[in-house]
């Protein structure tokens, strides 16, 4: 069965991070400049359409109007050095990758598409590293971003501590899901790490702070997307329910 909405593509050549980035967005089936849509960027962008089966989802629960009028972003990366370079918070391209979301990719998406032109009217979606660069975006930036979606972001001291000094940000929506077999998860450098329990720390950190806060424990669920797809119907009725 073929998607009933439309993929098309926009390039920007970043000043930022000096090369061209690729946009990939879908459009609903009903997609019309009449109306106006909610925007989902989407980091591991191709991951997300390929294997998180972001498109068929859209498709489906746009029909059904189970989520709102949403057009779903995915930027995608060069490979597992340039990701964490650009998601990771201490990578060497993290702040300029962050400036270009907030001043190349945000416009261009406001000019193209007939968006609300609304912080909580875009939001931010990853897993793992990408979680972790939505979290840390919408954290220094949350005018512009007002729903965040990281599923098993990694979490270390330096995103703890983002939210502990973070101004503003009573007007995030957060939807966060962690499995509880990710004890042992293998990173870009060759270790390992816990995910769970600075990911449960997290959650006590942000259950304190009064957001719009959403938080699921996947039970027995591994850093793999076999359970991050399980989830995305109700991450995307969740957080675009209108």
């Amino acid at each position: 069965m073929g998607r009933k909405g439309k993929m098309i593509e926009e390039t920007i050549d970043s000043k930022y991070l000096n090369e061209t980035m690729t946009l990939k967005m879908y459009q609903p089936e009903t997609f019309s400049p009449l109306y106006k849509y909610n925007i989902c960027i989407m980091q591991d962008g191709n991951d997300y359409f390929q294997m998180g089966r972001i498109a068929t989802l859209s498709d489906r629960l746009h029909e059904a109007e189970e989520i709102t009028n949403t057009v779903f972003v995915g930027i995608h990366y060069k490979d597992k050095f340039d990701r964490r370079e650009k998601y990771h918070p201490s990578g060497k391209q993290n702040q300029a990758y962050t400036k270009f979301l907030v001043n190349e990719v945000v416009p261009l998406l406001d000019d193209i598409l007939p968006t609300y032109h609304m912080g909580q009217s875009r939001a931010l979606m990853g897993d793992s590293l990408a979680g972790t660069l939505a979290f840390m975006t919408a954290l220094k930036y949350p005018n512009t971003f007002g729903k965040v979606i990281m599923q098993s972001p990694y979490v270390d001291e330096t995103v703890l501590d983002a939210l502990e000094y973070a101004k503003d940000i009573h007007g995030i929506d957060i939807y966060h899901t962690i499995g509880t077999d990710e004890t042992d998860v293998d990173t870009t450098d060759g270790k390992q790490m816990d995910f769970v329990k600075p990911n449960r720390e997290l959650n006590e950190a942000l259950k304190e702070k009064g957001l719009t806060y959403t938080y699921y424990e996947l039970e027995d669920g591994q850093h793999t997307w076999k359970y991050w797809q399980k989830d995305m119907k109700r991450l995307l009725t969740t957080m675009f329910d209108g």
